[in-house]
């Protein structure tokens, strides 16, 4: 059965309302119905709209601030005008400004339906081939969750479960561990997917620019605002918005995110009016929330609010057996942006397996990115790393512990093969490492 089309009515007479429901539900159509510009927001906000039918001339606010409402956020939303003679030059203005049609009340209504028809299934055409495009490009949205360690393993299990949930995400753990990387496959995996993703760095904004940043402004709210800007709560409608380092935002700031928490509607600077706001919210922090909510520097009500559900991320001292596979599948990445075929020596494995990673996946993410650019051969050894390791090497002691060495790279060498379907040559390249040094480590397991 062929979905049914929604079209969306604005009108403040009553009966015109009535008459044209009427019609277009004989054609089909499920109709919404807004006696006003505002009432006609909050439908756009929670319904997907395939065309809008809206009357230019209303009290308070007119047809045409809904266009421009409408042609911000959905530049491929079909509108319509209905207009009296007396507004008919400001409809064709909005024609040119962008608007599908414009039709003289009362209108020709076999006309009109034929107009609808043609609009609906232009936006339905430009619709699918958009969701399309995004569908092919989801996979390529998604960073990989590299490990088979039992806390990536969980982390993994935990991502399956909530991905399609509302509820608000708190993602805690050290500065580099890859927090940002499962709030993005969080987005991705779930029923979002095809709506926005926005991220904002908490710590990377001026703290007297963090509020238009979050909220928006209209023209004229400060000394430069040019022109109306939506904030990062509009532009995340209907997807998710990842707050990334959510405890260094000042205490002003969190009262007015707890608000728009709490009413889900959003104020810009400069203005009293709020708009309705639909998205999921994903924070990380790598502070201490409950030290910070004791000691007065976060608020505990907005603690409880963002704190739905908790992840803790380990840091990659904590996970050691996903370090090879970490390493493999950053020395590929980088190894084919830079036409550089390379692999990692056993002693650099070594090396990477007993240090500490104080800027954890992010740092060896780095350590590996600078190894390719310097490497003067196809084998990445310890003279290409940063001298950090060379000075951790020389000061390691026993670094020759056979036994915990061997457990990894037996473990190293299961995980690669079980990623690789049995493949010896793909778990060999995955590892980084050659097809014969791989058999010589198979037999001494």
């Amino acid at each position: 059965m062929k979905e049914a089309r929604k079209v969306l009515i604005v009108d403040d007479e009553p009966n015109a309302v009535r008459v044209l429901s009427m019609i277009l539900k004989e054609e089909g159509y499920h109709v919404y119905e807004a006696m006003n510009v505002d009432s006609a927001i909050d439908v756009i906000l929670y319904e997907e709209m395939d065309a809008i039918i809206t009357d230019y001339k209303m009290p308070t606010k007119d047809g045409y601030l809904l266009f421009q409402y409408v042609s911000e956020r959905y530049p491929d939303m079909p509108v319509l005008f209905l207009t009296a003679y007396g507004t008919v030059e400001s409809a064709v203005n909005a024609m040119m400004g962008g608007a599908y049609h414009y039709f003289i009340k009362p209108p020709d209504y076999p006309k009109l339906k034929a107009v609808l028809a043609l609009a609906v299934e232009q936006h339905v055409v430009k619709k699918e081939f958009a969701n399309l495009k995004k569908k092919a490009s989801r996979e390529s949205n998604v960073c990989p969750l590299i490990g088979k360690s039992s806390a990536m393993v969980g982390i993994l299990k935990i991502i399956d479960t909530v991905k399609d949930s509302e509820s608000s995400v708190l993602l805690q753990g050290e500065t580099g561990t890859g927090k940002e990387v499962i709030a993005s496959n969080l987005h991705y995996t779930g029923k979002r997917y095809n709506k926005p993703f926005v991220a904002l760095n908490c710590a990377a904004i001026p703290r007297d620019l963090m509020e238009s940043e979050l909220f928006g402004y209209e023209k004229g709210a400060f000394t430069g605002a040019t022109m109306a800007r939506a904030g990062k709560f509009e532009e995340a409608a209907q997807g998710t918005m990842f707050l990334d380092e959510i405890g260094e935002l000042d205490l002003s700031v969190q009262a007015k995110l707890l608000r728009v928490l709490q009413e889900r509607e959003v104020e810009r600077l400069g203005t009293n009016k709020r708009s309705k706001v639909d998205f999921r919210l994903i924070s990380s922090t790598n502070r201490d929330l409950k030290q910070e909510v004791e000691q007065g520097r976060f608020r505990e009500d907005l603690f409880y609010r963002i704190n739905v559900i908790q992840m803790e991320v380990p840091p990659l001292r904590n996970r050691r057996q996903d370090i090879p596979l970490l390493a493999a599948e950053f020395l590929n990445g980088f190894s084919l942006r830079k036409n550089k075929p390379q692999s990692l020596s056993d002693e650099v494995m070594e090396v990477f397996i007993n240090y500490e990673w104080p800027g954890n996946v992010r740092q060896l993410k780095n350590v590996i990115e600078r190894a390719v650019v310097l490497a003067r051969d196809e084998r990445i050894t310890l003279r290409d790393l940063p001298e950090e390791f060379l000075s951790h090497c020389r000061n390691m002691k026993n670094i020759e512990s056979v036994k915990p060495l061997k457990v990894m790279e037996k473990q190293a060498i299961n995980d690669a093969l079980l990623l690789c379907s049995g493949n010896i040559s793909k778990a060999s390249r995955q590892l980084g490492i050659s097809r014969k040094t791989f058999y010589k480590r198979m037999k001494d397991m």
